[in-house]
């Protein structure tokens, strides 16, 4: 067994053993978006302390536990937070909490995050549901494949599950959420990029930029999971308006439409469980 899979099991079995659940619905919950994890019901919370191997989040709006209960009924795990490779962690590190996921059991996996507007369609405040990507992050399949988890080659040309984001689209229409589909693009960051880059964006095809989800996607779909992404777009790009772009907004927005994502989660959580 390689040492990946060995840390893999052994923070697996940890969790395992603190609750009964065995989730089938894994949830990454984004910058701000951690509230969704303290709804599930019975909740069992995990700190990634408590958790061999997990990396620790170090910026504000990333508690960092892991969640497991359920949503009206449907066995779900949580985690409330991520780690970024700006941080300093390797991709690696990055995608290994939605690895263990997968080794709970989770076979679909549902990521948000908060991004910036770039189609100047897209207003701060709207929900934009993940089409495809554009990654400048890095691969976290670099090096050696470890085969009991997925192929070396895996397709990506339907990363993001169209069932699951007609599912999604729905629960975004019965609770008056305003939702669009598009592509994200994912940079390095931490710094905001600039007005020029952002035109490059554009010119590239991506209506929303982060620096996150990307990674995470590749691995969950290395593994076999069905993918759904979700992104609470927080502020216009640079260069899209004259605002200065602060962190502080981004978690001031999520913070404003906290009782909207969580009715949006549930709902996309319970019409997931029932996708074929």
């Amino acid at each position: 067994m390689s040492d990946l899979l060995a840390r893999l099991d052994e923070a697996a079995a940890a969790v395992r053993g603190r609750t009964t659940v065995r989730p089938t619905i894994g949830v990454v919950a984004g910058s701000g978006l951690g509230a969704f994890a303290d709804s599930l019901e019975d909740p069992v919370v995990v700190p990634f302390g408590e958790i061999p191997h997990f990396p620790a989040p170090t910026v504000p709006g990333h508690s960092g536990a892991l969640v497991v209960g359920r949503v009206a009924g449907v066995p779900t795990a949580a985690l409330k937070g991520r780690v970024h490779a700006y941080e300093g962690y390797s991709l690696d590190d990055v995608v290994f909490p939605v690895r263990v996921l997968g080794r709970l059991g989770a076979r679909i996996l549902i990521l948000t995050n908060a991004a910036g507007a770039i189609n100047p369609d897209f207003a701060p405040g709207d929900l934009m549901l993940l089409s495809d990507h554009i990654n400048l992050l890095g691969n976290p399949l670099t090096g050696p494949n470890q085969a009991r988890l997925g192929p070396r080659f895996p397709d990506m040309s339907a990363a993001y599950d169209r069932d699951l984001r007609e599912r999604a689209a729905a629960a975004c229409s019965r609770v008056g959420a305003t939702a669009h589909e598009g592509v994200y693009i994912a940079v390095p960051g931490p710094s905001y990029e600039t007005p020029a880059e952002i035109r490059m964006a554009r010119t590239l095809g991506a209506d929303a930029v982060g620096m996150s989800t990307v990674p995470e996607v590749i691995a969950a779909r290395h593994m076999g999971l069905r993918v759904l992404a979700l992104s609470c777009l927080t502020n216009r790009a640079a260069g899209v308006s004259d605002e200065p772009l602060d962190h502080g907004d981004v978690l001031a927005v999520t913070e404003r439409l906290k009782s909207t994502l969580l009715k949006v989660l549930t709902r996309i959580v319970v019409e997931a469980a029932k996708a074929p």
